[in-house]
């Protein structure tokens, strides 16, 4: 058993605690947590403030070995080309390079990672890591439909069945999944459960949908494929999308670098499931540009945090995410932000019985985090540090 006080303690399911304590016994639970200290307990005391590990819902664990192999700054289409073309890589490297992003991770206080694979690559470090992995295995078929989503579902269900639980077969995209093929996602899917979707990270995918223009006519023909079929809906992106979703899992929209508080009404209208995950980093890293927080707050929508990949992003650290929000969108306060990088989080892969919070009876980990400014606030030099 060992009890920890720091200046702050952010439980993030109650108000933050000045010169707090939390206690854990030998297995990593939380057995106590408070303000005054219990008579004659011996404390491990810290400058700076204590919480929960941290949640990272979206990631591309498998692409570990692609860091730096992308331009910054072409936007999205180029971007998804360059992936494309990169992926073959010598199996080894492929491999080495996921332990060492897994153990960055953890080092990095990250408990739990909601993971899009397209492969099995990441099943055996998934099943000896001691972080949570929530497998998104993940589909598309560029809008062909027929027999490709077929043949695309098949190589799904062979990586489904490779990665350890908990899984979900999800779509990759609204521009990339065909009808039938979200019809085989759906019916595929246990009830219950979390369910992922890019969503609204480029002003191309709206002109998509609404109007049938825009760079995604030339990525297509750049592939190959045939859109002759696709007729545009007069619908942005996440209205189109919705109706081929199930309200009755969670649906984590991920991104959602332009999407409107009128999108967000939509979808939390259409479930109270709706989770939204940003990824700070990689929307700089490819478009250059961050969503409006303010809309989020504004809406009161449930946000949580993701690192993307290495492919788009210079690490895979939840922290420098919450830094680089400041950064750039001040007013979003630091309990706000720790809020959304664990309970969050947790909740959106339901997770939150076990983590997520500093919570009497939760295995959470514990996370030290110093280096804030005067007034609470990141610096670039803020660092976590894992306690559990």
């Amino acid at each position: 058993m060992t009890t920890y006080t720091a200046d702050l303690i952010f439980p993030a399911d109650q108000a933050p605690i000045p010169n707090g304590y939390v206690t854990f016994d030998d297995d990593g639970m939380v057995i106590d947590i408070g303000q005054v200290l219990p008579k004659g307990v011996e404390v491990e005391t810290h400058k700076g403030a204590l919480v929960a590990g941290f949640i990272n819902t979206h990631c591309h664990l498998e692409l570990s070995h692609m860091i730096g192999r992308v331009d910054t700054g072409t936007g999205l289409l180029p971007f998804l080309k360059g992936v494309v073309s990169l992926r073959q890589v010598d199996p080894a490297d492929i491999a080495k390079a996921i332990e060492n992003a897994d153990a960055y991770m953890w080092e990095a206080g990250i408990q739990a990672v909601g993971d899009i694979s397209n492969t099995a690559d990441t099943a055996k470090v998934k099943s000896s890591s001691p972080i949570t992995y929530f497998t998104f295995v993940e589909a598309f078929d560029f809008l062909q439909g027929g027999a490709m989503a077929k043949e695309v579902f098949a190589k799904a269900e062979a990586t489904y069945n490779a990665q350890p639980e908990p899984k979900r077969y999800v779509p990759h995209a609204p521009y990339t999944v065909s009808p039938e093929l979200y019809s085989m996602i759906r019916e595929a899917n246990p009830s219950g459960g979390t369910v992922s979707i890019h969503n609204q990270e480029t002003p191309a995918e709206n002109e998509f949908f609404e109007s049938k223009s825009g760079g995604f006519i030339d990525f297509y023909s750049d592939f190959g494929f045939n859109i002759e079929h696709f007729k545009a809906s007069a619908k942005t992106s996440l209205a189109t999308t919705l109706p081929h979703l199930n309200p009755d899992h969670r649906v984590l929209f991920v991104h959602n670098t332009l999407t409107t508080g009128e999108d967000m009404q939509l979808a939390q209208n259409w479930s109270d499931k709706v989770y939204w995950a940003t990824c700070p980093n990689a929307n700089l890293y490819i478009e250059n540009r961050l969503p409006r927080y303010a809309d989020f707050i504004e809406q009161g929508a449930r946000m949580t945090i993701g690192t993307d990949s290495l492919t788009s992003n210079w690490q895979l650290s939840v922290l420098e995410e919450m830094k680089t929000i400041q950064r750039l969108q001040r007013y979003v306060d630091t309990a706000t932000l720790i809020r959304w990088a664990t309970l969050n989080g947790a909740e959106a892969l339901g997770l939150e019985k076990s983590l997520g919070s500093l919570t009497v009876g939760k295995r959470p980990g514990l996370v030290l985090l110093e280096g804030f400014d005067a007034e609470g606030r990141f610096t670039p030099e803020s660092k976590a540090t894992r306690l559990v």
